[in-house]
C-alpha cells in the first residue's frame, strides 16, 4: 500500500532565458565517488491475510441466517418444546406463525470470507462509518471508533469460523446513531426461556455483571405467578446458552435477579440517571419481542412520572389494613388497559386478585410480549428503564401488540432493587402509613392529588403531621395526581428512607418530612 504522504519524483526540465542569446553549456559536475554497497535489505515479511480471510480481521463478513432461538453452531434443540431450539426453531409460545417450524433444526454454515478486493474497496468506508456512528452517539457513551468497529464487525473465532454478529450491517456507509447504540446495548441483553410442567414463556433480561447477574421481571421468571421454581434457560446475544437460577424476586415492583451458571466475560449494561430525563428524549428498546432475539426499536419518551396499576398473580396479599397505604374508592381497577408484555404460549391471564402500583417511563418505542425485562436506553446507550408492560386498545389479554404505549421501570428504581436482591436476597419498599384515595373522586375537592382518608397510629404520615382530609400533591418533588401516583412513589423508595411530602390543607400548601416504614 502506498504512503499517502510519500514524495513523488519530478522530471527536471532545462530552463531557457527569455531574452538574449543562449548561454554556453555549463560543464557537468564530476560524479561522486562510488559508495560501498548498502547492507542487504531485510527479508520481505509475508503479506498480512486479507480482511475477512481466516486469521485476518473480518471487516463485515456475510451473515448466516439468524436463528430466532438457540445456538449458532446448529446444535439440536435444548429439549422438546424448548423455546431455545436450533436455527429456524420458533418459540412454542407463538405456534401460530406459519413461516417458522416449531421444533425444526437446520445446520448453520460459516459464511464464506469476502474477497480481498471487495474489502480493500470498502474497508475505509467501514472504519469511517464506525467512527461517524461513535460521534453521533457522543463521547460520553464510551463508543470510540474501535469499540463500534469491534461490535459491528467482530473478528473471526480462533477456529477460523466467523463469530455470530449481534448487529447486521449490510451498508457500512449508512451506519447511523441507532446502529451504534444497538452495537453497544445488544450484547448486554439476553433472552430468557422459563418453563414448568404446565406452561412456558419467554422474556428478556439485562446483564448487570460480567459473571452473570441479570435483572428481569418477576412475571418472567414466575410465569406471571404460576410457579416458584421455573426452569430457566438464558441465551446471550452471541448465541451462548446458560442454565440460570433465581437469586430473588420483588413482586411489589415486578423485578427479579437471576444468575447465569458458569458465565464469565459478559457485557454489563451502563446505567443512566433516570431522574435527569426529559420528555422527547430519544429511546431505544432492546429485547426479544415474540421471541425475536436482539430486536431493536426506537422512539421517544412520551411521559415521565407516570404511574400504572396492573394485575399481578405474583403480588402478595394486601388485604390487611393495619399498615395503611391501601387504595380507596375511585382507584384504578384491574380491568384497565395495562398488561405485562410477557410472551406466553397462552393469552395472559388477569385473574389474580391483587394488583401492584408502579412508577414508569412511558415510551412510544414498540414494545411487545417478550420485551419484558429488556432494556430501554437513551441516545448514549445507557439504561434508563426495564421494560415491564404495555397498553392495549381493546381485548381481554396482552397479546394485542404494540400500540405505541409502552412502560419501563426507571433505572434508578431498578438499580436499587437489584442491588438489594443481590446483597440480601430481597428488596425493601417504603410505607407511608395512610389510607388514600384519588382526590378527584372526593366530594367537594377542587384539586387533584391523593386524599388521605386515615392515618395509622405511629406511622410515618402521622409522625410527619399529616391527617385525614389532607391532599398530597407531590412526593419527593414528583407530582401526585391520584392515589396510584402516591402509592407507586412510596413503594419506589427504600424502607426507612426520608421523604418530603407536599400537601394541601384548607387551601394552603405545606411540606412535611417523613420517615417511611417498611412494607411487610
Amino acid at each position: 500500500m502506498s504512503d499517502i504522504n510519500g514524495d513523488r519524483a519530478e522530471d527536471a526540465t532545462p530552463t531557457q532565458s527569455a531574452n538574449g542569446p543562449a548561454q554556453p553549456a555549463i560543464p557537468p559536475r564530476p560524479a561522486p565517488p562510488v559508495q560501498p554497497a548498502a547492507p542487504p535489505a531485510a527479508p520481505a515479511q509475508p503479506a498480512a491475510p486479507p480482511y475477512g480471510a481466516p486469521g485476518g480481521y473480518a471487516a463485515n463478513p456475510a451473515q448466516p441466517a439468524r436463528p430466532i432461538y438457540g445456538e449458532y453452531s446448529g446444535q439440536p434443540p435444548v429439549g422438546p418444546g424448548s423455546a431455545f431450539g436450533a436455527a429456524s426453531a420458533a418459540p412454542p409460545s407463538h405456534p401460530t406463525q406459519p413461516t417458522l417450524p416449531l421444533n425444526g433444526a437446520s445446520a448453520s454454515h460459516p459464511p464464506e470470507p469476502r474477497q480481498a478486493t471487495t474489502t480493500a474497496r470498502r474497508g475505509g468506508g467501514i472504519i469511517a462509518s464506525a467512527i461517524v456512528a461513535a460521534l453521533l452517539v457522543g463521547g460520553a457513551a464510551g463508543l470510540g471508533g474501535t469499540y463500534v468497529g469491534s461490535q459491528l464487525w467482530p473478528a473471526p473465532a480462533a477456529t477460523g469460523q466467523a463469530a455470530p454478529q449481534t448487529v447486521t450491517v449490510n451498508n457500512p456507509d449508512k451506519v447511523n446513531a441507532t446502529t451504534a447504540i444497538a452495537a453497544k446495548v445488544v450484547p448486554s441483553v439476553v433472552t430468557i426461556s422459563a418453563s414448568s410442567d404446565s406452561s412456558g414463556g419467554t422474556g428478556s433480561g439485562v446483564v448487570l455483571t460480567a459473571d452473570g447477574y441479570v435483572v428481569t421481571n418477576t412475571h418472567v421468571v414466575t410465569l406471571d405467578g404460576a410457579t416458584g421454581d421455573a426452569t430457566l434457560r438464558v441465551t446471550t446475544s452471541g448465541g451462548h446458552v446458560y442454565d440460570a437460577t433465581v437469586v430473588g424476586t420483588d413482586p411489589i415492583y415486578d423485578l427479579a435477579v437471576i444468575k447465569l451458571e458458569g458465565a464469565s466475560d459478559l457485557t454489563p449494561i451502563e446505567f443512566a440517571d433516570s431522574a435527569k430525563l426529559n420528555v422527547g428524549d430519544q429511546t431505544v428498546a432492546v429485547g426479544a419481542p415474540l421471541g425475536l432475539s436482539n430486536s431493536v426499536t426506537t422512539g421517544i419518551i412520551s411521559a415521565l412520572n407516570r404511574s400504572i396499576e396492573i394485575a399481578s398473580s405474583a403480588a402478595p396479599d394486601s388485604g390487611s389494613d393495619d399498615q395503611g397505604d391501601n387504595g380507596g374508592q375511585g382507584d384504578n381497577g384491574q380491568g384497565g388497559p395495562f398488561f405485562f408484555d410477557f410472551g406466553q404460549g397462552q393469552q395472559q391471564q388477569q385473574s389474580g386478585g391483587e394488583s401492584i402500583k408502579i412508577a414508569v417511563i412511558q415510551t412510544d418505542a414498540a414494545i411487545n410480549p417478550g420485551n419484558s425485562g429488556g432494556a430501554l436506553v437513551d441516545s448514549e446507550g445507557k439504561l434508563i428503564g426495564i421494560n415491564v408492560a404495555i397498553a392495549t386498545a381493546g381485548g381481554t389479554g396482552g397479546e394485542a401488540g404494540s400500540i405505541g404505549v409502552g412502560f419501563a421501570i426507571p433505572s434508578s428504581i431498578a438499580e436499587r432493587v437489584a442491588n438489594e436482591i443481590i446483597d440480601d436476597g430481597s428488596a425493601t419498599h417504603g410505607l407511608l402509613g395512610a389510607s388514600v384515595m384519588s382526590a378527584a373522586y372526593v366530594k367537594g375537592s377542587t384539586i387533584t392529588g391523593a386524599y388521605i382518608d386515615s392515618v395509622v397510629a405511629g406511622g410515618g404520615a402521622e409522625q410527619g403531621g399529616l391527617k385525614k382530609g389532607d391532599i398530597v400533591t407531590a412526593f419527593n418533588g414528583v407530582p401526585v395526581t391520584d392515589s396510584v401516583d402516591l402509592t407507586a412513589q412510596v413503594r419506589a423508595a427504600a424502607a426507612g428512607s426520608k421523604a418530603t411530602v407536599t400537601y394541601v390543607r384548607d387551601g394552603d400548601t405545606y411540606t412535611a418530612d417523613v420517615t417511611l416504614g417498611e412494607l411487610k
